[in-house]
């Protein structure tokens, strides 16, 4: 079956070294979108890169250290982005969001209950 909607999708730029109560932000993050019903949400680790502090931060498999740049991607309806936008700004120390309108296209084999389609 396929569906076609218009969504959100908001990127969260961060460090690997970022944390949230103790553990890392990015797990942080991902159990506060699936505690919410958020629709989907993927953890990206980069190679190279930096952010507001303007420090760059590098993945360097030659050393221990783990300073990589992160990326949450997280698609969802406006109103879950907008539910989950108030936890974000609580969880999130030092980075950069940005959100943005997409055309989703969804693929699956049974009709889909989250997020609602546009009639």
């Amino acid at each position: 079956m396929k569906t076609q909607f218009e969504a959100r999708m908001l990127r969260i730029h961060f460090g690997e070294d970022d944390k949230c109560q103790g553990k890392p932000l990015h797990e942080a993050i991902l159990a506060k979108c699936k505690e919410l019903g958020v629709a989907g949400a993927t953890v990206y680790r980069g190679i190279e890169g930096y952010g507001t502090s303007t420090r760059i931060r590098h993945a360097n498999h030659w050393t221990f250290s783990k300073d990589a740049p992160i990326m949450c991607s997280i698609i969802d309806t406006e109103e879950q982005i907008g539910r989950l936008i108030p936890h974000l700004d609580k969880m999130v120390q030092e980075g950069l969001m940005a959100v943005s309108r997409v055309e989703v296209i969804r693929y699956t084999q049974v009709p889909a209950t989250t997020p609602q389609q546009p009639e």
